[in-house]
């Protein structure tokens, strides 16, 4: 089977809260009559980021359309979860004319594209792209930014300790893998801040990879469907810090669902994750919950300190209104102070 019977997969990545399910959704929302099917993946058993998808109510998008894989991270769960999803799309009788797949933040790209060689699967898909979404105004505050010197001074001082930032890795793999870079939420930063990520950016990749700003994840689909990349044929081209499954695990990161009650408003919400997001450790908070007197979910999505809030659908016929707020974190952060501030105000 030639690549141009291979059915297309667009691999959609980029660290937390980038703005990958809002691209995801702007895509279906835009398909403009192509059968598009989504593979979701969210770092836990906690299932929350293909809520935003499935049952949405995007024309031509129906529920057999969005396959969720909550149970870890695919790059780790190839043969367990992701090649049996795959094929499950593949084998519908009307399959999808191209799929999109959203890794968790926490996902490495590389091994996820390897697996597109594995023989239940190769003769069938290719990967048409890897798309990398940055949080722009993230990575201008240096959330991902380590200083040589200061590392080197410390090296110096100390050589006991350990230097290795995991996040800064996790987000230089996913530059590397990438075939397009999307630099999102550029409608939050300042010209000078946009050149600063820019040339960080292009520090990262060793060979030519355009990078388009983009606001809200709203760009035309024909830009990033059809790349016709096939990078499962052209893997020594996306170097990687983690080159083997064994030097990739997620022991650095936790994540925890702690139910909420209705607040009373959204600022009440708001106010409560801001509290949250201040705990050691925390790296990203989002969930929903009912509002009083209000018949729509509320939805809040938080990194570091930029809140987000909106409400997405409303409450499903029989649908018991509970809230959820699923907390992403270093290893050991500290879970009693964000249960307080989410709980208790």
């Amino acid at each position: 089977m030639s690549d141009l019977t291979k059915i297309p997969c667009t691999i959609i990545t980029g660290f937390l809260g980038a703005g990958k399910t809002t691209l995801v959704r702007h895509l279906l929302e835009n398909a403009g009559g192509r059968r598009l099917a989504v593979l979701v993946n969210e770092f836990g058993d906690l299932g929350f980021d293909g809520s935003f998808i499935e049952g949405c109510g995007i024309e031509g998008c129906t529920q057999e359309d969005i396959v969720e894989l909550p149970n870890g991270c695919l790059c780790c769960t190839v043969a367990d979860d992701f090649v049996p999803a795959l094929n499950t799309l593949l084998n519908r009788p009307n399959p999808p004319e191209h799929i999109l797949i959203e890794t968790s933040g926490l996902a490495l790209p590389k091994p996820l594209v390897r697996a597109f060689n594995w023989p239940d699967i190769r003769s069938r898909v290719t990967v048409d792209g890897v798309i990398a979404v940055v949080d722009g105004p993230a990575v201008a505050s240096g959330a991902f930014a380590d200083d040589p010197e200061a590392l080197e001074a410390q090296r110096a001082a100390d050589s006991s300790v350990d230097h290795e930032n995991p996040l800064e890795e996790v987000f230089e793999d996913q530059l590397l893998c990438a075939d397009l870079i999307l630099l999102n939420k550029t409608d939050q930063m300042a010209a000078g801040d946009k050149a600063k990520v820019l040339a960080e950016i292009n520090e990262h990749l060793p060979r030519a990879v355009k990078v388009i700003e983009t606001a809200h994840g709203k760009i035309d689909p024909a830009v990033l469907l059809g790349l016709g990349a096939a990078a499962e044929t052209d893997l020594d081209a996306r170097p990687s810090h983690h080159e083997t499954a064994d030097d990739h695990d997620h022991d650095d990161f936790e994540s925890v669902a702690i139910p909420v009650g209705s607040v009373a408003t959204p600022e009440a919400l708001v106010a409560r994750v801001e509290r949250a997001a201040e705990a050691a450790g925390v790296l990203r908070i989002k969930g929903f919950a009912p509002v009083d007197g209000k018949p729509l979910r509320l939805v809040v999505q938080g990194v570091g300190q930029r809140i987000a809030h909106h409400f997405d659908r409303p409450w499903k016929s029989g649908e018991a209104r509970d809230g959820r707020m699923v907390v992403i974190g270093l290893k050991g952060f500290d879970l009693k102070a964000v249960e307080a501030a989410l709980r208790n105000g």
